[in-house]
């Protein structure tokens, strides 16, 4: 890894991969297909890029059941087990509704809605994701959605991973279909003879995913724009590098376009750490992806203190931060930018991704300056409540036909004059 001294702050944030005029034609036409031609369309793409022709896109129970049978019940076990780590979670998040009165009889107040109907994406191809089903399905069940829909590209012989129907069919969820790619968001977006709309879409995807939701945005609601997935690890000399160095690495197999980054005063953790990631790489089945990432996104920042580190930190912004140094919880309250943080050697970013509880649908590309994890607001709308008594009116009335009138609305005034006459 490259090793680089910082004399000063930093900007090191990446641009959102807008997809190349080409993608982007490509996913307004299968969206326009989609629209006009429905289920022969997503039939079609589905056969072209998945290698798959589907009589039906509905799993089913008999499908189902072959997944149990196919996974060992240990991981079936330790599905159930991260789901109620995650759902516990997610219900201290939960909100009421409130209303407050006023001594002349003005009632206001805030109503919480969930969303009717969710759509969830399931990323297929290169490996399975039963973690995203997860993240993505126990916050809206927690909000309170009715009717929570999945979809994930089949695999070449027409099925959809076993892990990831296994922690579907613990979550309830009766809609689940073996459609990936724009079809599908297009699919979940304008309803289809089989795949009925639904009013958001969450969940990863490739950037045909990503162009598709940004695309169908407006019509339905999204979570975000998600890129490449990164890890920021902030450490002092008492962190080990072996473990920094395959931290650094548990990002780094995910993605060709992956970000990994050091950021220490120690010179000697620095070199250590880039040795131990050298040594390491050539040890991981996805060594190819790794190294491209490490090699085009990874960077280890030495700093002159640890408090340039942190502002280090906080311009970057990460998705994922680990603060591995003597007193990482110390450390919390100058941290103003980051997605999910990590306090201590124990707590590797993959306790994150897949058993703590915590969201793992985070934000990145240095989105944490302004957004959230996924949670259960994601999928909950709040409604405000007005109602004024006579005596609020009477009181109130004159300012409001004022203010109106300020602004050269002449009717809305008028409106008002007319209950105050």
């Amino acid at each position: 890894m490259k090793i680089e001294r910082v004399t000063e702050n930093v900007s090191l944030k990446r641009t959102i991969d807008g997809g190349t005029d080409e993608q982007r034609k490509i996913v307004l036409s299968i969206i326009d297909d989609v629209m006009k031609n429905g289920d022969q369309a997503v039939a079609g793409y589905t056969k072209q890029f998945d290698g798959v022709s589907l009589s039906t896109f509905l799993v089913t129970k008999q499908e189902i059941a072959e997944a149990y049978d196919e996974l060992d019940q240990e991981l079936v076990a330790i599905i159930k087990e991260a789901a109620s780590n995650i759902e516990d979670f997610h219900s201290r998040q939960v909100r009421q509704s409130w209303m407050t009165m006023q001594e002349n009889g003005t009632m206001l107040g805030q109503k919480i809605t969930p969303l009717d109907a969710v759509g969830v994406y399931v990323p297929g191809g290169k490996a399975a994701y039963p973690s995203s089903v997860l993240m993505n399905v126990i916050p809206a069940k927690v909000a309170g959605v009715k009717r929570i829909v999945m979809v994930s590209p089949p695999n070449r012989d027409g099925r959809v991973p076993a892990g990831v129907l296994v922690a579907a069919n613990e979550l309830g969820i009766k809609e689940i279909y073996k459609v990936g790619g724009a079809q599908a968001v297009a699919a979940l977006a304008y309803g289809t003879e089989t795949i009925k709309p639904v009013d958001k879409i969450v969940g990863p995807g490739n950037i045909f995913v990503a162009l598709a939701k940004r695309e169908v945005y407006g019509n339905v609601d999204i979570d975000m724009i998600a890129g490449p997935s990164e890890i920021v690890v902030l450490a002092d000399d008492t962190a080990r590098a072996n473990e920094v160095a395959a931290d650094l690495l548990s990002q780094a197999e995910h993605d060709e376009r992956a970000s990994s980054i050091l950021v220490t005063p120690s010179i000697k953790l620095a070199e250590a750490v880039a040795v131990e990631v050298e040594e390491q790489l050539n040890r991981l089945p996805r060594k190819q992806i790794a190294e491209a990432s490490i090699r085009d996104f990874g960077a280890i920042y030495v700093t002159e203190t640890l408090e340039q580190a942190i502002e280090v930190v906080n311009e970057l912004a990460p998705e994922h931060l680990e603060i591995v140094t003597v007193d990482p919880a110390g450390l919390v309250g100058k941290i103003r930018h980051a997605g999910a943080i990590f306090l201590g050697r124990f707590s590797s970013e993959p306790v994150g991704d897949y058993f703590a509880g915590p969201n793992h649908v985070l934000p990145t590309n240095g989105t944490a300056r302004f957004s959230s994890p996924l949670n259960v607001d994601d999928f909950v709308k709040k409604s405000s409540i007005i109602s004024y008594s006579e005596q609020a009116m009477r009181e109130n009335g004159p300012k409001i036909a004022a203010f109106a009138r300020l602004e050269g609305l002449d009717a809305h005034a008028r409106a008002i004059e007319e209950r105050l006459k």
